[in-house]
């Protein structure tokens, strides 16, 4: 409600110099017509010279005045632009900020409800096992959130010189998801190659495999099947490899499909905002065009999976040796 009526001021104040400036325009030549035609009808009546009261100038003047006037519009225009956009970028940034800040609480809380519970009480082998466990969890659960965001760093600042090497995607994938599949817990996972041969392609492999496992995490993570699904199709165009991550978690709502890739941007759910940082996809996003590639994302809506389908040009960068 706060939100709302901050936005309404500067609409209100936008609204309003608008129709003032507008209206000064219109009584302004209204008035200057009214003038003129008044002035015709004493110079017809009295045959005075018509040149001492009409100049050229006057409506070169009229035009010159229009277009300043039409200038001042479009620049009050394109600050009101900028004040929605920032006041826009700055409500998602206190969303990340809200959400982010849950994601590293929990787990840190829990970890230290576990350690409390270790130094108060003697615990059976099994039960510290049990515990030890949570505990990886939720540390693997912090590190992934504080890895998000300096890996978000590194990419933004211009500065990070990846290394490409040309590589076998399908084998790519296979290895990075046989290497992490204690993450990826009771998911399906399939991979199929349509074309039956490599997919070699230029590729920083730490980068790729951030991409992959932000779309794999999302998939699991989004998901209220009793198992989760995901496949994952290579297909070799003329110019081009496509990968695609169809998973049959929750979809998402062809409203959100044009917002899903910004940054700090999260799908709402039942009116509120779902458990996350809002800088996965974005990472996914930066690290495709890094690529010289695409990612786009297709649901049939709400409940109905989602498909996330990654191009990336054969042609695209050069390979380091």
């Amino acid at each position: 409600m706060k939100e709302t009526k901050r936005l309404l001021y500067p609409v209100f104040i936008f609204v309003f110099s608008i129709v003032a400036l507008g209206l000064s325009l219109f009584l302004y030549i209204y008035w200057y017509v009214e003038v003129s035609s008044r002035l015709q009808t004493v110079i017809k009546r009295f045959d005075l010279d018509r040149g001492q009261f009409f100049q050229l100038e006057t409506w070169v003047v009229i035009v010159i005045l229009s277009i300043l006037v039409g200038l001042i519009l479009v620049g009050v225009f394109v600050i009101f632009a900028y004040h929605v956009k920032t006041n826009q970028l700055y409500r998602l940034q206190r969303n990340f900020i809200n959400n982010f800040t849950h994601e590293l609480k929990t787990p840190v809380t829990s970890i230290k409800l576990y350690l409390e519970t270790f130094q108060k009480y003697e615990l059976t082998r099994d039960n510290q096992l049990k515990y030890i466990d949570y505990m990886l969890s939720d540390v693997a659960r912090l590190t992934d959130n504080i890895n998000r965001i300096l890996n978000l760093s590194r990419i933004e600042s211009g500065g990070y010189k990846g290394e490409f090497v040309s590589l076998d995607l399908v084998e790519v994938v296979e290895k990075f998801i046989d290497k992490n599949k204690h993450l990826f817990g009771n998911c399906q996972i399939t991979i199929k190659n349509t074309g039956d041969s490599p997919m070699n392609q230029p590729v920083d492999l730490a980068l790729f495999e951030i991409l992959l496992m932000n779309l794999l995490t999302n998939a699991i993570k989004y998901n209220d099947s009793e198992r989760p699904e995901i496949s994952i199709c290579f297909t070799k165009q003329q110019k081009a490899v496509q990968i695609s991550f169809t998973d049959n978690g929750r979809g998402v709502d062809r409203n959100e499909l044009k917002n899903i890739f910004k940054k700090f941007y999260q799908i709402k759910k039942s009116g509120m905002t779902t458990e996350g940082s809002g800088v996965g996809l974005y990472l996914v996003d930066k690290i495709a065009k890094i690529h010289n590639g695409k990612i786009v994302v297709n649901s049939a809506g709400t409940g109905k999976g989602a498909t996330f389908t990654l191009t990336l040009p054969s042609s695209g960068r050069s390979v380091s040796k």
